[in-house]
């Protein structure tokens, strides 16, 4: 299966998340660059995010999302779609919840986690066919944290990656498409994490990555460096022009995010000028690729 690019072709960006709030977290200013250039983007989100906790603790009182949480961020993610300037589906499964406990008690029947990968991947590779993007982006095999739908989120989006091309896979899905390149989102790379809190320590400010810095230099036998990533860095966006409308995009999911918080931590200027870029790394090419590169789309331009 070899993807065929044509140079004229409209250029479109399928970004794979697990839950509502996910696509302002992880590559959200990247996306609002490339919509803002005429880039089509669509964001799948796998799940209805109602298992989701309120984490800001202003809505604690608000009567929505006790009532109807899947309701309430469904209106949260219309909001942020529009900061971004990006299209925006759902696939339709259920949230899965973050299990606790030891040992941990079982997903819920019927979740997102739980379903056979053909199942949960369907809907996926019916979008792509539909969507036809050039690029897919997704996460890593740890869900860039170790939450099961994310986990899954992965698992789809390599499916769909390898499978909609296909012609003889999925039937009734729609005619085949073949996405001609697939990267997963760096959103947590140490060295970002690393270079905002010698920045913010230099500027006397606390930093609220101390204790992830600690952690990684705890676990590094020199103490001198973050862990190896599983994949290492190939691809830098940078999209700085676009970290205000990425925190509004947050701030869109009051539920989730408390405009206080970890995220809001570094101004967006000191991260223009410490990291301007969003990172990711490219793990599939169907088309010849030059790294490192500044731009998804290199190559089908």
């Amino acid at each position: 299966m070899t993807a065929s690019p044509s140079p004229s072709a409209p250029l479109r960006l399928l970004a794979v998340h697990a839950h509502p709030d996910d696509e302002s977290s992880k590559g959200a200013a990247t996306m609002a660059m490339y919509a803002a250039a005429g880039i089509d983007v669509l964001v799948a989100t796998c799940t209805d995010g109602s298992r989701g906790d309120i984490q800001n603790p202003a809505m604690e009182g608000e009567p929505h999302p006790k009532r109807d949480m899947a309701g309430a961020r469904r209106l949260e993610m219309n909001r942020a779609a529009g900061v971004l300037g990006v299209r925006q589906r759902w696939l339709g499964f259920v949230d899965s919840g973050l299990p606790e406990g030891d040992p941990l008690p079982p997903l819920p029947v019927g979740s997102f986690a739980t379903q056979p990968l053909e199942r949960a991947a369907a809907p996926l590779v019916r979008l792509v066919r539909e969507f036809k993007p050039q690029v897919i982006l997704g996460y890593d095999e740890n869900g860039g944290y170790p939450h099961p739908d994310h986990i899954m989120a992965h698992r789809v989006a390599a499916e769909a990656f390898e499978a909609a091309g296909d012609p003889a896979r999925y039937p009734g899905t729609g005619e085949a498409w073949a996405p001609s390149k697939l990267y997963y989102d760096r959103a947590f790379s140490p060295e970002r994490f690393r270079a905002l809190h010698l920045a913010l320590e230099e500027s006397g400010l606390q930093s609220p990555y101390a204790e992830r810095i600690a952690a990684w230099l705890e676990a590094d036998a020199e103490g001198h460096t973050p862990p190896a990533p599983t994949h290492a860095t190939t691809t830098q966006i940078e999209c700085g022009d676009f970290f205000e409308a990425r925190d509004d995009a947050l701030r869109a999911h009051r539920t989730q995010v408390d405009p206080e918080g970890f995220f809001f931590a570094v101004s967006p200027a000191m991260q223009r000028r410490v990291w301007p870029w969003e990172d990711y790394s490219l793990i599939q090419s169907r088309i010849p690729v030059d790294l490192p590169e500044k731009d998804f789309f290199a190559g089908l331009r």
